[in-house]
């Protein structure tokens, strides 16, 4: 635990406990949806589900470096994850990414994809919202996040016929154009 960053947050009015609380539900929620959207990945199937899968995957990887970046704030605030995998996806912030009733139609796919990014935007604009000039480190954190689950949702919602959304392909799947620069481990960019 890093004891003036903690003793620092709490000065500026955070309950750093109840932040704590939200960071480990939201990295719960971006580790099971890495599970989840593995499995929704590799049913795209099809003329439809072919065009899915790479976006997909850009999700997929990018909500594992979301997990990356979170635990480690986590601890600097004094936190810890369950030592149980099965309690820590029960806490996730987030409802679990199922794979829909007919996995092979693109809509439901795409639906469930879709309602989990718009969850995660909820999430992170609460944590915004809490630590906005008070926890500069953990309000980036969660803003960088943001940003990527905001340009997800506009992916799927895309092909939902929602409207444009602007996206364009990224250099690598999973590059992480916000998120990179807290990730621990790199992931192999620059």
């Amino acid at each position: 635990m890093a004891k003036v960053a903690r003793e620092m947050v709490e000065k500026s009015g955070v309950n750093v406990d109840e932040l704590v609380g939200k960071l480990v539900r939201a990295a719960s929620a971006e580790f099971t949806t890495y599970y989840y959207y593995t499995l929704l990945r590799a049913h795209a199937i099809g003329f439809e589900g072919e065009g899915l899968k790479e976006i997909i995957e850009d999700a997929r990887l990018e909500d594992r470096n979301h997990f990356e970046a979170l635990f480690p704030r986590i601890y600097e605030l004094g936190g810890d994850l369950p030592r149980d995998i099965r309690d820590f996806s029960d806490m996730a912030a987030c409802a679990d990414a199922y794979l829909p009733d007919n996995p092979n139609d693109a809509r439901q796919l795409l639906g469930v994809l879709v309602e989990a990014e718009r969850c995660a935007i909820r999430v992170y604009t609460e944590i915004c919202d809490m630590t906005f000039g008070k926890d500069h480190r953990t309000y980036e954190l969660a803003l960088a996040i943001l940003n990527e689950e905001i340009e997800h949702e506009a992916w799927f919602s895309e092909f939902l016929g929602e409207g444009p959304s602007g996206h364009f392909r990224r250099g690598t799947p999973g590059e992480s154009p916000y998120t990179s620069r807290f990730l621990v481990v790199p992931n192999g960019h620059n």
